[in-house]
């Protein structure tokens, strides 16, 4: 398991297997492809990021997954890995968020992506890029980087 304090200040813990903390995720992050493209959204306050967020009552995480992906960038999800689970240690409360690597079919423009702007595309290496500007905290810490290359260990793309 993987140890490391956020851009926050919050000590978190990653695991790349399912179940790997006592209580279930109540958050997922939707690391996603579509082509040979990333496909990120655009927060309307903290920049470019993978989608994601709260699992509802009633939810699977993957049922969870492919709505967020849905909602924050119109596109249709096929999720092809359940990578592994990152547990936040937030003054406010902690909270376990799955990691789900996903496949995009195709994306439909919306009226609305709810709390976010809408789809980005990025070309190329992402990693090389993440510490830039218009990218979101959430994409600067290690969980990101530790994700993305575990799916690229498992061939994911």
């Amino acid at each position: 398991m993987l140890t490391f304090i956020d851009k926050n200040q919050n000590e978190v813990h990653l695991a790349f297997f399912r179940n790997a903390f006592s209580i279930k995720p109540g958050h997922v992050l939707v690391i996603c492809r579509h082509k040979d493209e990333w496909l990120l959204t655009k927060h309307s306050t903290r920049g470019l990021e993978f989608p994601g967020g709260k699992v509802e009552k009633g939810e699977t995480v993957e049922e969870a997954g492919m709505r967020e992906v849905l909602e924050e960038t119109g596109g249709t999800a096929v999720i092809k890995d359940y990578l592994g689970e990152y547990k936040v240690h937030d003054p406010k409360g902690a909270f376990i968020k799955a990691i789900l690597f996903a496949e995009i079919l195709h994306l439909e423009e919306k009226e609305t992506y709810f709390e976010t702007d809408g789809p980005v595309l990025v070309k190329g290496n992402l990693l090389s890029r993440i510490n830039e500007d218009e990218f979101s905290f959430i994409m600067k810490d290690e969980v990101v980087t530790a994700a993305l290359k575990k799916a690229k260990e498992k061939r994911l793309y």
